[in-house]
């Protein structure tokens, strides 16, 4: 071996025990993963090809090569995926100059292979000493997340602090998983907050998990540990990334899912005998998905309604639904801001979007109109009405008033509706509409609970009744709720073909 290769591979030796040192004893039982850890649980076999080995800041009296970040590329179930890991161990995973260029580096390649960047993020912040050129460092990154937003996706998974302007660059990404008990998100840390406000509030109550995934909504999903939350990573990127639904080999149509329980026996019984009785929404996603395939995002936020990714015959989609046993099903803000950006995500990445509608309207209230239910639920609407992937919507029980367009209506662009004999769509209510239609003839009766209740039953079977819909081209169908994953997967085998039948002729991407 010549001189300078003898340098080089001693200079690379170096480097991995300086690591060594770096990382020594601080992971011990403590149940963390050294950055490189992290990448290794990631990708394939753990091997990824490191990017910007050497690079460093000599102006930083305690310098490292690599400067306090991984940044690497690999394979995920078979998929091209860029990712940088924040080496915690050094300057707390402060962001620097060379720490930022970096990242963008990385960033840019993802963009221009059309490939996923996974971020690993714990760091305190900004570099301080580097001043005004770690905040550029920031701003440089936002505007990466920014330019890849709809076209690559981002996936942030916070392993301990993310503070100040390190905050912004997962609020920018499409989905953000924090570990329960360690991951903690703030702009402004509670000593500051101490300072300003007198407020006195610990680091887990001020940003912790459970914080931010049942009363902020930043963040998506919340995983028990390091492990989980990388294969949570997993699974969503199984979900959003391009080709990965179950295909045969008989031209491109899928076959039946092999994890396929049949439940159809099960699903005519979720429904309760009575329009007015509540149940769980999930039981009925769950047994017209493929089983064990629903995966929800945001869970313990706005659970008046439900998002989530599932298969249906193999076939990758996006659910979104109202939830009876939570407010009745009402669309308030927090719900109109979660399936809102939930479907205009998935429009990006080509999921079709399958509705689940049961809601007797928006939610009334001083608190939302004054917090502007009129301004979030205008997002729902858009998200609905620009979304260009195959919109599938599937009328339960209730669909009233404004709710029942904003709910994936053939107003805003559905492909195909359908609706169960139990639907009832109309301005608002039976009971309602008539104490407001018939007013007059209410208050002359002699007899006025059984007007009311003669005049309901007659408002149900001519405004209410989704024949009447049907009749009038809003709803396509009538179902049985054992029909309902045949109708919904022969729509996404049509939908596939569609685009197939473009592609070949040039017309638009698959």
């Amino acid at each position: 071996m010549s001189g300078r290769f003898r340098g080089i591979v001693e200079r690379r030796a170096a480097l991995e025990q300086a690591e060594a040192a770096r990382y020594a004893g601080k992971f011990d039982g403590s149940g963390k993963l050294s950055p490189r850890q992290r990448l290794a649980r990631l990708f394939d076999g753990g091997l990824f090809e490191e990017l910007g080995r050497f690079e460093r800041n000599d102006s930083e009296p305690s310098a490292i090569a690599g400067d306090g970040v991984i940044t690497a590329v690999g394979r995920v179930d078979g998929q091209l995926v860029y990712a940088y890991s924040q080496d915690y161990t050094f300057l707390g995973g402060s962001l620097g100059q060379v720490q930022a260029r970096k990242i963008v580096a990385v960033q840019d390649l993802a963009l221009a292979h059309a490939a996923p960047v996974v971020a690993l993020i714990e760091s305190g912040g900004a570099r301080i000493q580097e001043g005004i050129d770690a905040l550029d460092g920031y701003g440089q990154i936002f505007s990466r997340n920014v330019a890849s937003s709809g076209a690559v996706a981002q996936i942030a998974v916070i392993f301990g602090s993310c503070a100040g302007g390190a905050s912004y660059a997962p609020a920018l990404m499409d989905f953000i998983v924090m570990v329960e008990g360690r991951s903690r998100m703030f702009v402004t840390g509670p000593d500051v907050i101490r300072a300003v406000t007198g407020e006195a509030v610990s680091f887990e109550d001020l940003g912790g998990s459970a914080v931010h995934s049942g009363t902020s909504g930043v963040v998506h999903f919340v995983a028990k540990d390091e492990v989980s939350a990388i294969e949570r990573v997993k699974t969503i990127l199984g979900y959003i990334a391009p080709g990965r639904e179950v295909v045969a080999s008989d031209g491109g149509r899928r076959s039946p899912n092999p994890f396929w329980r049949n439940k159809d026996a099960d699903i005519d019984a979720i429904l309760p005998d009575l329009p007015s009785k509540s149940y769980d929404m999930h039981a009925l996603i769950d047994a017209v998905c493929d089983a064990g395939s629903v995966v929800e995002c945001q869970e313990s936020w706005a659970q008046n309604c439900i998002t989530a990714f599932a298969r249906i015959d193999g076939r990758a989609v996006a659910v979104v639904a109202n939830q009876p046993k939570v407010k009745a099903g009402c669309i308030d803000i927090d719900a109109s801001d979660k399936m809102a950006r939930f479907i205009r995500t998935c429009d990006s990445f080509r999921l079709p979007i399958v509705t689940f509608v049961d809601t007797p309207g928006y939610l009334p209230g001083v608190a939302q109109e004054r917090g502007g239910i009129i301004r979030h639920g205008a997002k729902l609407l858009y998200a609905y009405g620009e979304a260009r992937v195959c919109k599938l919507t599937v009328v339960v029980r209730k669909a009233y008033g404004g709710a029942y367009i904003a709910m994936g209506s053939k107003a805003l662009g559905a492909d195909r509706v359908f609706a169960f004999p139990t639907a009832e769509i109309a301005v608002m209510g039976g009971d309602a509409a008539v104490r407001i239609i018939a007013k007059k003839e209410l208050a002359q009766s002699d007899r006025p609970d059984e007007l009311l209740r003669r005049k309901v039953e007659e408002y149900r079977a001519t405004v209410m009744d989704p024949l009447v819909a049907a009749g009038k081209g809003y709803v396509d169908d009538i179902v049985l709720p054992s029909e309902t994953r045949a109708r919904l997967s022969a729509c996404l085998m049509a939908e596939d073909d569609v685009k197939r039948s473009f592609f070949r002729h040039g017309n638009i991407p698959l």
